[in-house]
């Protein structure tokens, strides 16, 4: 069993369970766990009803007539896929997802984002699938005969720090469901970031502690606070996540007794730029208000 920094950050059943390989000879019950592997992996980990069952395919693989990329092609061009993730996603929702669910990893940058767009828009959402099963990439990490899982949350040669924090934002442990979405609902996780090449901050998903920050995420369409008029003679200044606070009309309590005030902030999760100096003084203001943070980072 994986313990430290790899369970806390819900990866730990990623390293404690081997890559599922199809082998010719295999009993008929480890055939049945490639299959559910592959439906876990491809689905991402969304409950699957009998009736949705690609059931010939799933005949073809048992036969030895598709391999296990051939048997993923077919579950990705499937009506569980299409109606999970493209019809109710966002086209750059979909997109990381598809990075995600066939490669492994999160998209490297935002030219990757707009060469898939480009596949999308000229050849439909199949093409689009067929891109990542069809690519030297997935060639040379899983074969025929390996079913995709997560690598992206590893550091490997010509990563950068970027991809491997989008990721950690993208598998948000192993008991997390993408067609449930995620606390941004099914709106593209990585979308401004993506574009900036910005990183994100790493934090355990939510069954880790509510004081840890986990909870946190970038609030939509709101302007960054900056706390101050800038760097003093530190010269540097720090990025603030902040989670926690209570929506506006939401009544405070003390114990089990409501008191008669609502909360100022319309938002549970705010970011303020800080002078090294104001750092201090920065952290009482916002225990005070009975915020959380989540990350601290320098910004320049």
């Amino acid at each position: 069993m994986t313990f430290g920094p790899a369970s806390e950050l819900g990866v730990g059943l990623f390293e404690d369970t081997a890559p599922f390989e199809y082998v010719p000879g295999r009993s008929e019950e480890e055939v049945e766990s490639i299959i559910r592997a592959v439906y876990r992996q491809v689905l991402g980990n969304a409950y699957i009803m009998e009736s949705e069952r690609a059931t010939v395919p799933e005949s073809q693989f048992k036969l030895g007539q598709l391999s296990v990329r051939e048997f993923v092609r077919e579950i990705g061009k499937s009506e569980a896929y299409f109606s999970r993730f493209f019809t109710t996603c966002p086209r750059y929702r979909f997109i990381e997802l598809n990075f995600k669910h066939f490669l492994g990893r999160a998209p490297n940058g935002y030219d990757e984002m707009k060469a898939h767009s480009a596949i999308l828009d000229e050849g439909g959402w199949e093409a689009e699938v067929d891109s990542y099963l069809d690519s030297d990439e997935y060639q040379s990490a899983y074969g025929e005969n390996f079913v995709p899982f997560y690598r992206g949350y590893k550091s490997r040669p010509g990563q950068t720090m970027v991809e491997f924090t989008h990721m950690f934002a993208l598998a948000r442990g192993a008991s997390s469901s993408d067609f449930k979405g995620s606390l941004a609902g099914k709106s593209p996780l990585l979308n401004k970031n993506i574009i900036q090449g910005t990183p994100l901050a790493i934090v355990p998903p939510s069954g880790g502690a509510v004081g840890d920050g986990w909870s946190f995420r970038e609030p939509p369409l709101s302007a960054r606070t900056r706390q101050g008029v800038g760097a003093g003679a530190n010269g540097t200044v720090y990025r603030i996540e902040v989670t926690g606070y209570q929506a506006a009309g939401v009544r405070n309590r003390v114990g089990r007794f409501p008191i008669n005030s609502v909360s100022k902030f319309r938002r549970s999760n705010k970011v303020y730029l800080v002078p090294y100096e104001q750092l201090s003084q920065e952290y009482q203001r916002i225990h005070k208000q009975g915020g959380k943070i989540a990350s601290i980072t320098p910004v320049n």
